[in-house]
């Protein structure tokens, strides 16, 4: 006989219960300032101790990339902010943290049955770790990126407010919902570009102002919808020789044979066939792997490895990009 150890499911007023039990912990007034800790780690240090588990020859790329504004260098950073927040209040409530929630770290992406979401799409951080930090960072980082594009306080204050808000008021809804319910929920492009538009609209009404948010948000989701890999293949690879390669653009994009990986990334995309449902499996075989190369991209991510590789199908114009990221 098997024993199934039961979970224990409570109710929404007892998880509210123990919410508010948490506050006592760490009361939301304690997340109201930050001072730097006496035995604070030298930023910089932090910094170039990432640098010893990276490509050496893109630890420039990545401090260049850096070093063009304060919300790159925010984008680059997460191990500082984690560092400055750990030694403050917390309430315990451990989640997968995305790590690195920032806001270009959301945006549209396809889903595996053709949809087009908008969610979280940067885990390189993940880890298990107080709900607050995601909140905290994804909140600075809307202060960082007004001030990026020229906005003032007013508006890096409102940005921030409403990022927080809409995360607790999502919170409380889903709280009320069934574990189905949840499971399920997600974002589509109609669903938000729906909402811009309704802000646009209320936003007109009380500035006259609001359409040029949204004709570059519709922009956006159509420019959005026209990725994909044929449109790839486009810009990134080039026929030699009667076949489909990769361009060579150093440093940013190297093929592995100039960098002697090949045998090693051919050994992780066989593991990972192996890990997919039969059906995706069995689509994926329809495909042959004609070049891989490694590519840099993002600003936190450049160094660690990141490598894209170039299937193809029934013919030369039946393209299929993967990514292998670290």
């Amino acid at each position: 006989m098997t024993i199934v150890e039961k979970r224990e499911n409570k109710t929404v007023d007892e998880r509210r219960a123990l919410g508010r039990e948490a506050r006592k912990a760490a009361p939301r007034a304690s997340h109201g300032s930050w001072t730097p800790a006496p035995d604070r780690p030298d930023p910089l240090t932090l910094l170039r101790a990432e640098d010893d588990d990276r490509m050496a020859d893109l630890v420039p790329i990545r401090w260049g990339r850096m070093s063009t504004s304060p919300f790159a260098f925010y984008r680059g950073s997460a191990v500082l902010m984690a560092a400055d927040l750990a030694p403050l209040p917390r309430t315990d409530l451990t989640v997968q943290l995305c790590g690195d929630a920032h806001l270009s770290n959301f945006g549209l992406y396809g889903s595996p049955e053709r949809e087009l979401l908008f969610d979280v799409n940067d885990f390189d951080e993940t880890l298990p770790g107080p709900f607050e930090w995601d909140i905290k960072r994804l909140a600075a980082s809307f202060v960082l990126a007004s001030r990026n594009n020229g906005f003032g306080e007013d508006v890096a204050r409102e940005t921030a407010l409403a990022a927080v808000r809409s995360y607790r008021e999502h919170m409380t809804a889903y709280a009320e919902m069934h574990e189905l319910d949840v499971w399920y929920s997600h974002i589509v492009a109609d669903d938000l570009l729906g909402m811009v538009r309704g802000a646009a609209k209320a936003k007109a009404v009380r500035k006259g102002v609001g359409k040029a948010g949204l004709k570059f948000a519709e922009k956006t989701f159509a420019k959005a919808r026209g990725r994909d890999s044929l449109q790839a293949a486009g810009k990134l690879t080039e026929v030699v020789d009667g076949t489909r390669r990769i361009v060579e653009q150093p440093p940013l994009v190297m093929h592995l044979a100039e960098l002697n990986e090949n045998e090693a990334t051919a050994g992780l995309f066989a593991q990972y066939k192996a890990t997919l449902e039969d059906d995706r499996r069995e689509l994926l075989e329809r495909y042959e792997v004609v070049d891989m190369a490694r590519k840099v991209v993002g600003v936190g991510s450049v160094g660690t490895r990141c490598i894209i590789v170039l299937l193809l199908g029934r013919e030369g114009n039946d393209p299929l990009f993967l990514q292998i990221k670290e």
